[in-house]
């Protein structure tokens, strides 16, 4: 399987949540002092990088659009902060406040956005791309990150990003979905259910996951795709789970005998968020540490 991001089809809009802030203004008075406070180099600069469609921006943006040294551009992102036109996410990046911001100075940006400058490369997964597939009724607080380069977890206004870093193996499996003319990466629907099953603690555990494969199955997911995947990531207690949670759920995986195969002979726990307990199972090579029933959906 080749590993660079395919093309998305047909996606429908994301689900991720929106980040808001009020910035200080209440007034279109309020607004034309703010934009008088700009020197001519400000506004150029502002101009320049709102016409290429930047959203967020470093340092380094700064530097190059004006061919100015670093120290010049830190002066200018200091004053054009403490001005209101930036607000610093973390150190070095900022959020540029749009013009459109309104009377009430209320402005949005999606959550994945920012999550696009927290590494590189990334891509958005686990419990944020199952909300982004439709897979979960849950609106997961915290924006999962992947990346298979050092990183780190950022609470960005009260909204947590968790980073996971992961080897260049596992890197893969993920497109491109626009967002407000911006180009994001997160991870394909059948690479979702594997990285899932990889990490169950990062999905809301084994039950959220089984919800995920029951909603995807009724949908169309390519389990060829998922068996594909799963040779890829070599995970033997993720291919383990997988099969598990298909057959209880009757789906019908078409490589099922070949990941069958491909079991490691140690016993993985069912649900890792649980505790180490529970029957071994032979034939999945799982420590059964979730009851069978808990995986059927509630009654609405």
């Amino acid at each position: 399987m080749s590993c660079q991001p395919r093309e998305s089809e047909g996606k429908s809009q994301p689900k991720f949540r929106l980040y808001v802030r009020t910035a200080v203004m209440s007034s279109t008075d309020q607004t034309k002092t703010i934009r008088q406070g700009l020197s001519t180099r400000e506004s150029r600069l502002l101009a320049r990088l709102a016409g290429a469609g930047h959203q967020i921006i470093s340092v380094d943006d700064i530097e190059t659009t004006l061919e100015i040294p670093p120290n010049t551009a830190r002066e200018i992102t200091s004053r054009l902060t403490e001005k209101g036109w930036l607000d610093r996410l973390f150190p070095g990046t900022y959020l540029i406040i749009p013009l459109t911001a309104g009377e009430e100075g209320v402005y949005t940006t999606h959550e994945s956005l920012i999550a696009a400058h927290v590494a590189a490369p990334m891509y958005i997964g686990y419990y944020s791309a199952l909300s982004h597939h439709g897979l979960t009724d849950q609106v997961p607080r915290t924006v999962y990150v992947v990346t298979p380069t050092r990183a780190q977890s950022r609470e960005i206004h009260g909204v947590p990003y968790r980073v996971t870093t992961v080897t260049e193996g596992k890197f893969f499996g993920f497109e491109p979905t626009s967002i407000d003319g911006t180009t994001v990466q997160v991870s394909d629907l059948e690479k979702t259910l594997v990285d899932c099953a990889d990490h169950p603690e990062f999905c809301g555990g084994l039950r959220e996951l089984a919800t995920a494969m029951r909603t995807a199955n009724q949908r169309g997911c390519a389990w060829d795709t998922v068996g594909e995947y799963l040779e890829q990531l070599d995970n033997g207690a993720a291919t383990k789970r997988i099969v598990y949670l298909a057959d209880q759920l009757g789906i019908d995986l078409p490589t099922r005998e070949t990941l069958v195969e491909s079991f490691t002979s140690g016993y993985s726990l069912l649900d890792p968020m649980l505790s180490d307990t529970g029957s071994p199972d032979s034939t999945y090579r799982l420590r059964i540490n979730v009851e069978p029933a808990t995986l059927d959906p509630t009654e609405s």
